[in-house]
């Protein structure tokens, strides 16, 4: 990999899913550190199979000269019932990372979809948008987190995700319109922002300045066409195949690696699939993503 400004990590989601359990099951924590570490990247966030025990996680790591950027933390503040139970979990999630030596917290609001939500019953049909009550509950719950990120030198990174309340391109703009900029930032994950029927390069460049992680994902549109005509939920699109690898879809990456090194962004951005790896072998994938990459890389710094 040629010269980056940021740094390119790969999520541990390629191997093993995280929101269809099957895919990847049997994958172990050792073949993907292995595999990382064989591809010549330096970044993971948490994965379902990683050891939890911070000690044995950070010998783990680093054996194989990898650092854990992130891990995903689920809130519900957009209830207030919630939102002291919340904040005291979310003071615990940032302590392990804190120890770990991430920078950031993916952070993503489960009020309202149909998989994440655990007030939601299995016989609902639709992701459910939030009244003005929630949207202002929401930005104070995150608003407070941020701070108990800040007060440990972490950022709170907010998810903007498929299947939840904050998918679209205008409640991405509300979320940052309502909440702190000094305490609540964005994870741009491209994927995302093309699945919720954003542009996302225009969702970079508006907001790139509350940007403080990325996730490079890509879109196999004819599945998405398909789930989008059969009216099929968010894992149900996973299962299809909707996402892919950075150069395997339909997004033009070259714009947003232009924009990034442009405008030097110099946080991580990670490699994501989220596909089944039987039928797509997650080292292969990464690899040819790399590739791509690469090229897109070297035809930039011309």
């Amino acid at each position: 990999m040629g010269k980056l400004p940021f740094k390119l990590g790969i999520h541990p989601i390629n191997w093993v899913g995280e929101d269809v359990r099957e895919h990847g099951a049997d994958t172990t924590f050792e073949q993907i550190v292995d595999d990382i570490q064989a591809l010549g990247l330096t970044g993971t966030e948490m994965g379902r199979k990683y050891p939890t025990d911070p000690t044995v996680l950070k010998a783990e790591l680093a054996k194989h000269g990898i650092e854990l950027t992130s891990q995903w933390k689920s809130v519900l503040f957009s209830d207030p019932a919630y939102r002291e139970a919340e904040l005291e979990a979310y003071r615990k999630h940032v302590e392990f990372l804190h120890e770990m030596g991430s920078t950031v917290i993916s952070t993503c609001e489960v009020g309202g979809s149909l998989h994440f939500d655990p007030r939601r019953t299995p016989n609902e049909k639709e992701v459910l948008r939030f009244d003005e009550a929630a949207w202002r509950s929401l930005a104070e719950g995150l608003n407070a987190a941020g701070a108990i990120a800040q007060e440990y030198g972490l950022k709170l990174t907010y998810h903007h995700h498929g299947g939840t309340a904050v998918e679209q391109p205008e409640e991405i703009d509300r979320l940052m319109e309502l909440t702190d900029p000094n305490l609540v930032y964005l994870l741009f994950d491209t994927g995302h922002a093309y699945y919720g029927g954003a542009d996302p390069l225009a969702v970079l460049r508006k907001h790139y300045d509350r940007i403080a992680y990325i996730h490079l994902k890509d879109i196999r549109q004819e599945i998405l066409d398909q789930a989008r005509a059969a009216n099929a939920d968010f894992v149900t699109c996973i299962r299809q195949g909707v996402f892919t690898v950075p150069g395997d879809g339909c997004l033009d990456f070259a714009p947003i690696f232009r924009e990034l090194l442009e405008r030097n962004y110099s946080g991580w951005a990670m490699l994501e699939g989220e596909q089944d790896p039987a039928e797509h072998p997650a080292y292969e994938y990464a690899k040819k993503s790399l590739d791509f990459i690469q090229t897109l890389i070297s035809q930039e710094s011309r």
